[in-house]
């Protein structure tokens, strides 16, 4: 359903079927004179748009890019003619409800319409006593003040992959040097004289005689060997660091000039 709200956004909209044939464009918003709510909505059709007809807006739907209305492009054309310069009284009104079918008890009846108003192209007011309803893109409302509005920059932040990142594991080879401590046997010669202690090994055996005495040296060498150790465990680890980016846009605001009497004296 649609409202007051809604005035703006029916505006210079593509009017649709609801099997998404389209049927022209908006023309004029008339709203109810009692409420103010928006009750049609007249749609230019035709080769040039020249041709204006009125649609209820009793069973419509408005999205962000189009009306659709539960009617045919054909039943919408051929809907009675009436003049977009005039404004909808209620014999026309009734005759317009017939022809969609709508009775005053599903629809709006005739009384509790009243004359219509046009809040599309345009702004004045033809009948006196009715409500004056609110224009956004003239500042006309209700009241003796007019608003004035302007457009502030939103920012936001949307994720994204930036990057992606992995862990591969593979195997080089190295020259490594280590110190290794070893041991080695030598020959020392050792000479005693001849005691009471050791004169009985000494004379024991031929007294000229040849012979021979040998030990065994033995000395440690280094041997090389590699066995595999764990030394450290690596995996992937995310942080979010907080940074300022700087973003710019284009924003409109509403001026709001004084013209009359006394111009300098504003």
């Amino acid at each position: 359903m649609t409202t007051q709200n809604d005035v703006q956004r029916l505006l210079d909209h593509d009017v649709y079927e609801s099997d998404g044939t389209k049927i022209g464009s908006t023309g004029q918003v008339y709203l109810d004179r009692q409420t103010g709510e928006p009750t049609w909505i007249s749609v230019k059709t035709g080769l040039f748009g020249t041709k204006e007809t009125l649609v209820p807006l009793e069973k419509a739907t408005l999205s962000d890019d189009r009306i659709v209305v539960p009617f045919g492009k054909d039943q919408v054309k051929n809907a009675p003619r009436i003049e977009p310069d005039e404004d909808l009284s209620p014999a026309e009104e009734e005759e317009l409800f017939r022809y969609y079918g709508f009775s005053p008890a599903v629809g709006r009846s005739s009384q509790e319409t009243g004359t219509g108003q046009s809040a599309g192209t345009r702004t004045d007011v033809r009948d006196s006593d009715r409500e004056r309803a609110t224009d956004t893109r003239t500042g006309t409302g209700t009241d003796d003040a007019m608003t004035r509005s302007e457009e502030k920059l939103v920012a936001g932040t949307r994720t994204e992959e930036a990057g992606r990142a992995r862990l591969r594991k593979y195997v080089v080879t190295e020259r490594q040097q280590v110190e290794v401590p070893v041991q080695r046997e030598e020959v020392r010669l050792e000479r005693e004289p001849i005691t009471d202690a050791n004169v009985g090994s000494a004379t024991d055996g031929p007294a000229i005689t040849e012979s021979e005495h040998e030990v065994t040296l033995h000395a440690e060498r280094p041997v090389v060997q590699t066995e595999a150790v764990p030394v450290e465990r690596v995996r992937l680890g995310k942080e979010t660091v907080q940074d300022t980016e700087s973003v710019e846009g284009e924003v409109r605001k509403e001026q709001i000039d004084y013209q009359g009497p006394d111009t300098d004296r504003r």
